[in-house]
C-alpha cells in the first residue's frame, strides 16, 4: 500500500470544499500503521512519515495479519515505505502471510538485522527494500515474488546466500551490489532481464548457478559470468572469461573492477561494448575490438592502467566520453577510417601515449580529448576536422609540433594549453575565431603562422606567457591589421609573407618495406636556413606527409671538415640545436623540425 491520499470534493450551493484522506495513522502495540477505511487494510509504516527515522530502540517486529483499531478488523497487506528505516537495533522480523509487498526501503539500514523469512503471499520487494542490511547472511525468496527491486539488498555485505525462485522475471540495478560475502547465487530462467551492475563489487562471488544457458563456466579460471538471453548481453563478466559468440553486446559495468583480468577477447558477433565495461580492470595488458563493433561506451577502458595498446575495428563510428581515461600504459592507438567522433576526455591523461592517428572521417575532437598526453610528440589534425575541443591538447608538454587543417574554423578555450614543447604553429586561414588561453603557457614557441587575411577573433589570454619577440608570420596585406588587433597586436616582430620563396619539391612514398608507392610534386613555402657553425647548408629534404595529412621537412647539413662525432651532435652555439649524424650529412631535428599543411602554405 503506498502512502497516497484521495481527494474528495463536493461543490453545493452554500457549500464549501470537503477534504477527506483515505488512510489514518495509527499506533497499535509498539508498531505503526496506514489504516485505509475503505479496503479495510492496513500497512506498516515508520511513526512519522515526514522523518523515518522512528525508533532506532527497537529490536523485535512480530507483525500481526491483522490489527483491529475503533473495533474495525483491517487486514495487514504491506510493509510500506520507510517503515523500519535506520532501525540499526532491529535483530529480528516476522512477516505474515497476508502481506504481499514489502515497500521501498521499508528495512534499509537495518544493520542488526541477521535473518528474514519472506512468507509466499509476497509478489515484490521494492527499490532499496533491504538496503545497508550488513548483518543479513541469508535470504529466502519465496515463489510468489515476481520482482527484485533496484538496490534491494545492496551493501548487504554480510549476505553469503541468496536463492531466486522461478517465478521472478526481473533483477533491478544494483539489487545486489557490494554484497561481497556472496559466494553463490541461483537465478532460474524465468528471469528475463538482469539490472545495470545488479552483482558489481561481488567480488566474493564463485559459484553462479543459471539455467538455460544463462552463464556460462570456464573451469580454467575458476570464472562465471552471467548473459541475459533475452537480449544476448553479458550482463557480469570475471577474470579472463571467454566471451561466446552468442553474446551480441557487452553490457554497463559487465567486468568492472575485475583487476585480475589481463586479457580478453571479443567475439565478432559482438555489435557494442556498454558504458564502465572493463573500467579499472588494471591487469588488462591488451584486447582486439572486432569489425562487428560499431560503438565503445562512456568510460568503457577507463582506468585500465596495464593496457598498452588497442587496435580498433574498422565498424567503430564514435568513442565514448572518456572510453580510455587515464589508461597511463597505452603507447599507441589505431583509430580506424569510420570513426567520425571523439567523445569528450577520451585519451585524457593517457601519459603513454607516443603517437595518435586521427583518421579523416574525424569530424570532431571532444575536450580534452588529448589533455596530459605528456607523451604524446606529435599529431596530424585531418581535414575533416571542422572543431577543436576546448583542452583537447592541453598540457601535452612533449607535443613539439601540430598540423592544423584548413577545414578547421575555430579552436576551443585552452586547446594547446601549456604545451611547453610546441615549436611552431601554423594557424589555417579558415580559423575565424580562437579560444580564451588556447595557446597559454606555451613557453617553447619559437614561431608562429596565421594565414588569415582578417585576424582571428581571440579570447583572453590566447598567448599568455609566450615570447612576444618569435616571429609572427601573417599574409603581406595583413600586417597593418595585425599590428592594431587584439593581442595580436602585443608581437613585436610580425612578418609578411608573400610567394618568394616558391619551390618545387618532390615528395616520395614508401611502405614500411621500403616498397615505392608513388610520388607527388608540390609547391612549398620554404623557411629561413638556420645557420650553423662549421656546417653547409644543403638542401630542405621532405621526410614524410602528403598535402591532406601534413608535410614534414628537415634541414640537411654537409659538415665543412671530416669529424668523428657521435650519431647524434648538439650545436655548441645553440644547444636546442640538434643533428642526426648520416655519415658525413646531418639532418636538423627536434626543434627545427618544420611542418607545413596544404599547398603553398608559408613555415617560418
Amino acid at each position: 500500500m503506498k502512502k497516497l491520499f484521495t481527494l474528495l470534493l463536493a461543490v453545493a450551493a452554500g457549500m464549501g470544499t470537503i477534504f477527506a484522506w483515505d488512510y489514518e495513522h495509527v499506533q497499535i502495540g509498539n508498531l505503526y500503521y496506514n489504516l485505509d477505511a475503505a479496503s479495510q487494510t492496513a500497512e506498516v509504516t515508520s511513526q512519522n512519515s515526514s522523518n523515518p527515522y522512528w525508533s532506532t530502540t527497537i529490536t523485535t517486529a512480530n507483525i500481526p495479519s491483522s490489527v483491529e483499531y475503533n473495533s474495525v478488523t483491517y487486514i495487514v497487506t504491506s510493509i510500506g515505505d520507510d517503515a523500519f528505516y535506520g532501525c540499526s537495533g532491529l535483530t529480528s522480523v516476522t512477516i505474515p502471510n497476508s502481506v504481499t509487498s514489502i515497500e521501498w526501503e521499508a528495512f534499509s539500514g537495518c544493520s542488526g538485522l541477521t535473518s528474514v523469512t519472506i512468507p509466499n503471499s509476497v509478489t515484490s520487494i521494492g527499490n532499496r527494500a533491504f538496503e545497508g542490511c550488513s548483518g543479513l547472511t541469508s535470504v529466502t525468496i519465496p515463489n510468489s515474488v515476481t520482482s527484485i527491486g533496484n538496490r534491494a539488498f545492496e551493501g548487504c555485505s554480510g549476505l553469503t546466500s541468496v536463492t531466486i525462485p522461478n517465478s521472478v522475471t526481473s533483477i533491478g540495478d544494483y539489487a545486489f551490489y557490494d554484497c561481497s560475502s556472496l559466494t553463490s547465487i541461483e537465478i532460474p530462467n524465468s528471469v528475463t532481464s538482469i539490472g545495470e551492475s545488479a552483482f558489481g563489487g561481488c567480488s566474493g562471488l564463485t559459484s553462479i548457478n543459471v539455467e538455460n544457458g544463462n552463464s556460462f563456466y570456464d573451469s580454467r579460471n575458476n570464472c562465471n559470468a552471467i548473459i541475459e538471453t533475452a537480449t544476448n548481453t553479458l550482463i557480469v563478466g570475471c577474470m579472463n572469461t571467454i566471451i561466446p559468440n552468442s553474446v551480441t553486446s557487452i553490457g554497463n559495468y559487465a567486468f568492472d573492477g575485475c583487476s585480475g583480468l589481463t586479457s580478453v577477447t571479443i567475439p565478432g558477433s559482438v555489435t557494442s561494448i556498454g558504458n564502465y565495461a572493463f573500467e579499472s580492470c588494471t591487469g588488462l595488458t591488451s584486447v582486439t575490438i572486432p569489425n562487428s563493433v560499431i560503438s565503445i561506451g562512456e568510460y568503457a577502458f577507463e582506468y585500465c592502467s596495464g593496457l598498452t595498446s588497442v587496435r580498433i575495428g574498422n565498424s567503430v563510428t564514435s568513442i565514448g566520453e572518456r572510453a580510455f581515461y587515464n589508461c597511463t600504459g597505452l603507447t599507441s592507438v589505431n583509430i580506424p577510417n569510420s570513426v567520425t567522433s571523439i567523445g569528450n576526455y577520451a585519451f585524457e591523461f593517457c601519459s603513454g601515449l607516443t603517437s595518435v592517428n586521427i583518421p579523416n572521417s574525424v569530424t570532431s575532437i571532444g575536450d580534452y580529448a588529448f589533455a596530459f598526453c605528456t607523451g604524446l610528440t606529435s599529431v596530424t589534425i585531418p581535414n575533416s576536422v571542422t572543431s577543436i575541443g576546448d583542452g583537447a591538447f592541453g598540457y601535452c608538454s612533449g607535443l613539439t609540433s601540430v598540423t592544423i587543417p584548413n577545414s578547421v574554423t575555430s579552436i576551443g578555450k585552452t586547446a594547446f594549453y601549456y604545451c611547453t614543447g610546441l615549436t611552431s604553429v601554423t594557424i589555417p586561414n579558415s580559423v575565424t575565431g580562437i579560444g580564451w588561453e588556447a595557446f597559454e603557457g606555451c613557453t617553447g614557441l619559437s614561431s608562429i603562422t596565421c594565414e588569415a587575411i582578417t585576424p582571428p577573433t581571440l579570447g583572453s589570454y590566447v598567448f599568455y606567457d609566450v615570447n612576444k619577440s618569435i616571429p609572427l608570420y601573417v599574409p603581406a596585406e595583413s600586417v597593418e591589421a595585425y599590428q592594431t588587433a587584439d593581442q595580436w597586436k602585443d608581437f613585436t616582430n610580425i612578418i609578411g609573407l608573400d610567394d618568394g620563396d616558391v619551390e618545387e619539391s618532390n615528395i616520395r612514398y614508401i611502405d614500411p618495406s621500403n616498397n615505392e608507392l608513388g610520388s607527388e610534386t608540390v609547391s612549398l613555402h620554404l623557411p629561413d636556413v638556420p645557420e650553423i657553425e662549421g656546417f653547409t647548408f644543403l638542401k630542405w629534404q621532405v621526410v614524410a606527409g602528403d598535402l591532406e595529412e601534413g608535410i614534414i621537412i628537415q634541414a640537411v647539413y654537409q659538415a665543412d671538415e671530416s669529424t668523428s662525432a657521435s650519431s647524434v651532435y648538439t650545436n655548441p652555439a645553440n644547444p636546442a640545436q640538434k643533428l642526426i649524424r648520416n655519415g658525413n650529412v646531418y639532418i636538423l631535428s627536434n626543434e627545427k623540425t618544420y611542418s607545413i599543411t596544404g599547398q603553398e602554405v608559408i613555415v617560418p
